[in-house]
């Protein structure tokens, strides 16, 4: 019983670990673009991500039950071992990809771990696939593209319906929108991606039968995973705020507060379905489209090619890692320990790592991305007349 108690506190802990890396790797979806373009100083963009992170884990748990109740099935018999090295996996993702600034989903390393450790330790029949095609997969294509059509169609707008105004009183009045716009995405993420780990921890209580299947996430599960998530996002990602916000797109104040209209819509209407979507997915969408529904039609292609090739393994990759870690923590006692020094020395050596060439909030919109820009049409010029002298 003590064996189990321990291991229970030991995923609850590892699961707001994740949490936190979850804030700190996401802090970019909402804040990149009005850093960029100057709408908010980088330390006052973060304090008001973290807070509204927060505030966001209080006001739905259907993307938890997606968590708990539906990848896995709780008939399967999935131990707390199994939970903890689904987290290894994703956490150890999750670093990595901060550490080369790549925008990837912290969401799909969730579900990719917990898939890979549940095949491992369980079986097949551990993992309800109709629920990850319909409710991971499927938002995973559908959702960036949907962001970035909308995102892109409101840069268009927004450009026509100011294409007469004075361009500083424009980006005046966009940067004031923006405030607003990203504020909305921190909450949004909040819903979102915070009721993840609350999904975990919910479903590691139900294993070990502290709470009944079906169970909703306890209070102090809430609070807690809703801190965790505004620490790590108090944090400043700056890596991947830097990629998002300039290596992306060379993003305006008008198609920054598109792309974040567009991405908060995106992400409040799948939260409220239960879709467990990639914000981090949404929200790369959405500044594609902006990027391409600008004046210029600007977009950094090797940049976006980087984070596409990072959103196919991300799943894959995730589960890979976390199925060695189930192997090995299902042995018992030594292989947990065993598989948490891993975790601490892979952990510990990525942040030296990222101390070489360190980015942070003074930094972070130096970029030596070079824009490629879309082929346009050519724009037809009237035909001039010679008068004879």
């Amino acid at each position: 019983m003590e064996h189990i108690t321990f291991l229970v506190a030991v995923v609850i802990i590892t699961a707001l670990a994740f949490d936190f890396t979850n804030g700190f790797h996401d802090t970019a979806n909402a804040m990149a673009t009005s850093i960029a373009t100057g709408a908010l100083r980088p330390k006052v963009a973060v304090t008001i991500a973290a807070v509204l992170n927060f505030a966001g884990a209080f006001l739905s748990v259907k993307v938890a039950t997606t968590i708990s109740g539906g990848i896995v099935s709780e008939k399967a018999g999935i131990q707390p071992a199994i939970i903890f090295a689904a987290l290894v996996g994703a956490i150890l993702w999750n670093l990595l990809t901060w550490l080369k600034g790549l925008p990837s989903s912290s969401s799909h390393a969730l579900y990719g771990g917990l898939i890979g450790a549940t095949v491992v330790g369980v079986g097949l029949n551990g993992v309800n696939f109709g629920v990850v095609v319909s409710k991971i997969l499927i938002p995973a294509v559908a959702s960036p593209i949907v962001a970035g059509l909308a995102s892109w169609g409101a840069t268009k707008l927004a450009y026509r319906i100011t294409r007469n105004g004075r361009e500083a009183s424009t980006n005046k009045g966009f940067k004031t929108g923006q405030v607003f716009s990203a504020s909305l995405i921190s909450l949004a993420h909040g819903t979102n991606d915070a009721q993840k780990t609350m999904g975990i921890i919910t479903l590691t209580l139900v294993s070990v039968g502290a709470l009944p299947k079906g169970a909703l996430p306890p209070t102090w599960v809430i609070v807690s995973a809703g801190a965790a998530i505004a620490i790590g996002t108090y944090m400043g990602g700056w890596r991947i705020i830097r990629s998002m916000g300039k290596g992306l797109a060379d993003i305006q104040p008008p198609q920054g507060f598109s792309s974040e209209a567009a991405a908060a819509t995106v992400i409040l209407t799948s939260s409220h379905m239960g879709y467990g979507l990639s914000t981090t997915q949404v929200c790369s969408g959405g500044v594609m489209g902006a990027g391409l529904g600008g004046p210029k039609a600007q977009v950094h292609w090797s940049m976006a090619r980087r984070m596409l090739y990072t959103w196919g393994l991300t799943l894959p990759a995730a589960a890979t890692v976390a199925g060695l870690a189930a192997f090995v923590a299902d042995k018992g006692t030594w292989g947990v320990l065993l598989v948490g020094a891993a975790l601490v020395i892979g952990s510990g050596a990525m942040w030296v790592l990222s101390r070489r060439q360190p980015v942070h909030a003074d930094n972070v919109n130096d970029t030596d991305v070079t824009p490629v820009e879309v082929p346009q049409a050519p724009v037809p010029t009237p035909a001039t007349t010679t008068v004879a002298a």
